[in-house]
């Protein structure tokens, strides 16, 4: 059952997949040997413990090997990465500390509440609550779920807060228009194709039964069978342990077809109308699509402001993110343990004078941080 737990999608432009922790990843063993802990950075009032960096490195060590490493190489992997790591959680303390600033907490929370109900509602749970407990039954910890959740999307509301908008709202039009010029090829409207499905699950079965099935299935269509009955009576797509092709007749929507995942587009290109794909193979079964409807692809470039303003922030995004960052570590107190400072620092990109707070004690304290001010919702670029 710990397979329905493994992750929660997060919604968004700048979105990430968020790995539940399991036990082994987030609590000690107590068969562990025991070490005095150490500080191994000061990134303003928070410090990075040696327990914390290895409680990290395990959870690393965790996903690699989720990911199809052998233990071993996956110590190694990880090992080799140590500096990294450390930076990564320098960075992210910096962005916690600036949602504390921005008074994001609540709207964090939010969301983690908003992310955990979407889960439950996905696997038929009516509560929070129950939820939480079916967690617990299956090995999974919900307290170091939520905290994983918070962690990520403070992150991620920090970025958009104070990157992500301010770029993409601060462009000029003469700016867009100047780009739009100089990049025609992108505002071209692509082919869009409204598709319905029908689809046969392996689970339980024999692949050479299902592929026969979905054949027998493409030969009826082809012959002139209502393909909403088919789908009503054969289609095995659910949601929330539910049949929906009863309901809606196997459709599934409209999309532009640069956006449809590849072996999709390829299935259903060139099918007219109408028409009906041959059976597509996928993981966990057989898919058949019928084409509803086409639109052609535009033959010249339209000006859309919002759609130039998300290209280019897209485009733009990294270096303003990183530059960002780097703001952040050069209004910090950032004191790097002398084990690690050789390897982390220049990941860091430290500036001289913190160079020189790190290889001597000066004895500065942090800096006093000033409020922030929660700005609103702004289009998703």
């Amino acid at each position: 059952m710990k397979s329905k737990f493994v992750s929660l999608a997060l919604a968004g432009a700048f979105v990430l997949a968020i790995l539940f922790l399991t036990p082994a990843s987030t609590v000690a063993q107590e068969s562990e040997q025991q070490v005095v802990d150490e500080v191994v950075a000061q990134i303003n009032d928070d410090v990075i413990t040696l327990s914390m960096l290895k409680r990290e490195a395990k959870e690393r060590v965790e996903q690699l090997r989720q990911a199809g490493m052998s233990e071993e190489e996956a110590n190694a992997e990880v090992t080799k990465r140590q500096a990294e790591l450390i930076a990564t959680l320098v960075n992210e303390a910096l962005l916690m500390q600036k949602g504390k600033e921005l008074d994001l907490a609540a709207e964090v929370e939010a969301s983690v509440n908003a992310r955990m109900l979407e889960v439950a509602k996905d696997q038929g749970i009516t509560s929070i609550e129950k939820l939480e407990a079916a967690m617990r039954a299956s090995g999974v910890d919900p307290v170091a779920t939520r905290q994983t959740l918070r962690t990520e999307l403070m992150k991620q509301a920090v970025i958009q807060q104070e990157v992500d908008r301010k770029l993409f709202f601060g462009l000029t039009m003469d700016e867009l228009k100047t780009y739009y010029n100089a990049n025609q090829a992108k505002f071209i409207k692509p082919e869009n194709v409204t598709i319905s499905e029908i689809f046969l699950s392996s689970a339980g079965k024999t692949e050479a039964a299902v592929k026969a099935r979905a054949q027998e299935l493409v030969t009826q269509l082809r012959g002139g069978a209502d393909f909403a009955k088919v789908a009503a009576a054969n289609s095995e797509r659910e949601v929330n342990g539910v049949r929906v092709a009863p309901q809606n007749g196997g459709k599934v929507g409209a999309f532009e077809m640069n956006n449809l995942r590849d072996d999709i587009a390829n299935a259903v290109k060139g099918v007219p109308v109408g028409g009906i794909s041959e059976p597509l193979r996928t993981n966990e079964g057989y898919q058949i699509f019928r084409v509803d409807e086409r639109i052609a692809a535009s033959t010249a470039a339209t000006f859309n402001e919002n759609k130039v303003r998300e290209a280019v922030t897209m485009e733009r995004s990294k270096a303003a993110r990183d530059a960002y960052l780097q703001e952040l570590r050069n209004d910090a107190y950032i004191k790097i343990s002398q084990n690690y400072f050789p390897s982390v620092a220049p990941l860091l990109n430290l500036p001289p004078e913190k160079t020189a707070e790190n290889t001597g004690d000066t004895g500065a304290k942090p800096a006093e941080k000033k409020k922030g001010k929660l700005l609103g919702i702004f289009p998703k670029p």
